[in-house]
């Protein structure tokens, strides 16, 4: 899988620093949304693991129930980083202008990456870096709903539909040997488009693309 150059383009190719450079303490998907991701982390993330929270905010979404040994934040914008309770380090860093993580091979138990693949415009390159880090039988998990800044998603993400982009992320997994088929998570939104659009309650559809890095070396 190879994203053509146009598909990575931006409408506001500005630099993403700039566009996070202020902070938005606010949660981007509704509370139902927050609820599934939060029932999935319970499910899949076992305690005392190391977390790698990949373009992460003030909030991780992890269990409060559950500690774990180091979860390590990344993300555009310093003081949302440094707000979140459930980080031990964090560092800031533009994984489109340099998609390489300062981070050992196999050290991760779990990389998570919620509401923010759309906007990674070397998607292949990233996903390789997640197989780099993460343990053998680690698991990556990929969560998005419908919602997104538009101008800075990429184009290959904004003229999909939901199903297509659901098969995007399956086939950014595929793009690196050595992770599992994808597992997906869909959960649409039952509301009608125009209350979806109105921000109304319950009407976030969620969906997880799911893969885990293979035991065999």
């Amino acid at each position: 899988m190879q994203l053509r150059p146009n598909q990575r383009l931006k409408l506001d190719d500005t630099d993403d620093k700039l566009f996070y450079a202020y902070p938005r303490f606010v949660t981007h998907v509704d509370e139902g949304f927050i609820q599934q991701l939060t029932d999935l982390y319970r499910d899949r993330l076992k305690p005392n693991t190391r977390i790698f929270d990949m373009m992460s905010s003030w909030v991780s979404h992890l269990p409060e129930e559950i500690q774990f040994d180091h979860v390590e934040g990344h993300g555009l914008n310093g003081e949302e980083l440094a707000r979140n309770p459930r980080l031990n380090h964090y560092f800031v860093q533009n994984l489109n202008e340099n998609p390489q993580l300062p981070l050992p091979n196999e050290d991760f138990d779990a990389v998570l990456n919620c509401v923010s693949v759309q906007y990674v415009q070397y998607p292949e390159a990233v996903f390789s870096e997640i197989y780099r880090i993460l343990k053998p039988g680690g698991v990556a998990i990929i969560s998005f709903s419908n919602r997104m800044f538009f101008e800075k998603a990429i184009q290959a993400w904004r003229e999909a539909s939901e199903a297509q982009r659901v098969e995007l992320v399956k086939e950014y997994f595929a793009s690196v040997p050595g992770f599992t088929t994808a597992e997906v998570i869909a959960h649409k939104s039952t509301l009608p488009n125009l209350l979806q659009w109105l921000g109304a309650a319950g009407g976030d559809p969620f969906y997880a693309v799911i893969a885990y890095r293979s035991q065999a070396k």
